[in-house]
């Protein structure tokens, strides 16, 4: 099995993990962003086992993700190469910094079990910064995306709506890290640049994933020219 292929069965595994995570997490109540401190303490005092849980799916998701990287630039990169760009490495580059973030996010979220119960002061300063970690997390993940989203288009190895996906997630993700004053202070309608960018993603990276298993290790990079991807002479 070729290393790309590896990458794409890491990319679906990534996305079904993080899916089943908010799954488990969600239903059980995990607050939003912006959550009043009387739900915080009210969810991570009694909840301690869910969120035992959602966090031991994360570390196996942050290695699949960084496979994921791996493997797309295993595709792009000799076509990068001869044109002298980088993109691929500037996605890898966002997928390392984002597990990198998201595992504060998580071990914050391990810490509110602790003091929930029993501290409210403390309560209030690990939610909050709990709460800005995890929306500025949106600046790596746009990272990620515009990356192989344009490394992918420019070498022909995705389509073009499929790049769109990505950019489009990019900029949502971008918009809700650069407002992160105004979606903590207020969540709401602007949380939703977030959570309308997080399902995109999902959706970009399993058809990433898809691509990846049916590139074989053989088949020679593309460059992007206008509507068609040609094969280099």
């Amino acid at each position: 099995m070729g290393f790309t292929r590896i990458g794409g069965i890491a990319a679906i595994g990534f996305a079904t993990l993080i899916v089943l995570a908010n799954v488990i997490m969600m239903p059980a109540g995990l607050p939003l962003t912006g959550a009043e401190i009387g739900e915080v303490t009210a969810f991570f005092a009694t909840e301690d086992l869910t969120i035992g849980i959602g966090s031991a799916l994360t570390p196996a998701a942050w290695i699949l993700a960084t496979l994921f990287g791996a493997g797309a630039l295993t595709a792009l990169w000799r076509s990068e190469r001869d044109r002298r760009e980088a993109w691929s490495l500037l996605g890898l580059a966002g997928l390392a910094l984002q597990n990198a973030t998201f595992a504060g996010v998580v071990a914050t979220r391990l810490a509110l079990t602790a003091t929930a119960p029993h501290d409210r002061s403390a309560t209030m300063g690990l939610w909050a910064l709990h709460d800005a970690v995890f929306t500025l997390n949106g600046t790596f993940l746009a990272l990620a995306l515009l990356g192989l989203s344009l490394g992918g288009l420019r070498t022909g190895l995705i389509r073009p709506w499929h790049a769109t996906v990505g950019l489009l997630a990019a900029a949502l993700q971008f918009s809700s890290a650069t407002l992160a004053h105004w979606v903590i202070d207020d969540g709401g309608a602007l949380s939703l640049l977030g959570l309308l960018g997080w399902l995109m993603w999902v959706a970009w990276i399993v058809a990433y994933g898809i691509v990846l298993i049916r590139q074989s290790p053989d088949t020679p990079a593309r460059t992007f020219t206008g509507n068609r991807a040609i094969a280099p002479a």
